[in-house]
């Protein structure tokens, strides 16, 4: 069984078969319910999870015939294999899985790797694991799940995730003198999150480092309008720092961290 949460929630079983529930009720009670894998999760959650502070008074039995439903699909799939699968418990449901059968850890797992090997000074291995990484997401994370509390804040938990991985390949690859390849990339980025200090920093950097300052001083501009006209604030002092080392033709810019 493999569980796919890094874009629309999709579940494989057997190695091909694309098990997904349709209702999108049954997406939200397995999607939970995978996060919590080897957890008991209560029906109080499941329902709040679906119905928030207003459940109907039907609420607990509609969850657990979401759960039975999931529990046939599972043993007719699966056949023996898939009868304890999604447990019965004193006090709620157990889906049992391997941490490696849900993407989202190995994601998480790998951005961890990432991190650490940047730490440790192995920008290449870095990158490349990184890349990893990113390039197991299909889309927003669970994408096609009407969320809750619980499922609303993983989502927007490994969307962070995400931006951190990118942020950590994009300082890999600058340490490994990549400039004038990461130029379109984060210009990009830039376009999609104008007032982020950060993103706005690496590229003048990299437009500085290919004999680019006048464009490099223009992102600066840019970013000023719009952090006055956006929030009214004006550049933070590491970014006047890095503007005047651009302006005074500094040919090796501190990195912005």
């Amino acid at each position: 069984m493999r569980i796919s949460m890094l874009g629309a929630f999709q579940v494989e079983l057997n190695g091909k078969s694309d098990f997904t529930p349709d209702p999108p009720k049954e997406r939200t009670v397995l999607a939970l319910i995978a996060l919590h894998a080897n957890r008991v999760v209560s029906i109080d959650t499941i329902i709040g999870e679906i119905w928030g502070d207003g459940p109907p008074r039907t609420s607990v039995a509609t969850a657990r015939t979401y759960i039975y439903h999931l529990r046939k699909i599972f043993i007719e799939r699966l056949g023996p294999a898939g009868v304890d699968l999604l447990a019965t418990k004193t006090h709620g449901y157990l889906l049992r899985l391997a941490d490696d059968m849900v993407d989202a850890n190995i994601f998480c797992d790998l951005v961890a790797k990432g991190r650490q090997l940047l730490g440790d000074d192995q920008p290449e291995d870095a990158a490349i694991t990184l890349r990893e990484a990113l390039d197991m997401w299909r889309g927003p994370a669970l994408g096609n799940v009407p969320l809750g509390q619980t499922l609303s804040a993983y989502a927007t938990f490994l969307e962070e995730e995400r931006r951190s991985a990118k942020e950590l390949r994009i300082m890999a690859d600058m340490r490994l003198g990549r400039h004038r390849e990461l130029i379109s990339e984060i210009r990009s980025l830039v376009v999609e999150d104008p007032v982020n200090e950060w993103l706005s920093a690496q590229l003048m950097i990299t437009l500085s480092r290919c004999g680019r300052r006048g464009e490099a001083l223009g992102v600066y501009a840019d970013l000023r309008s719009q952090l006055a006209t956006q929030l009214g604030l004006d550049p933070s002092r590491d970014l006047q720092r890095l503007h005047h080392q651009v302006l005074v033709a500094d040919q090796q810019p501190v990195l912005f961290s």
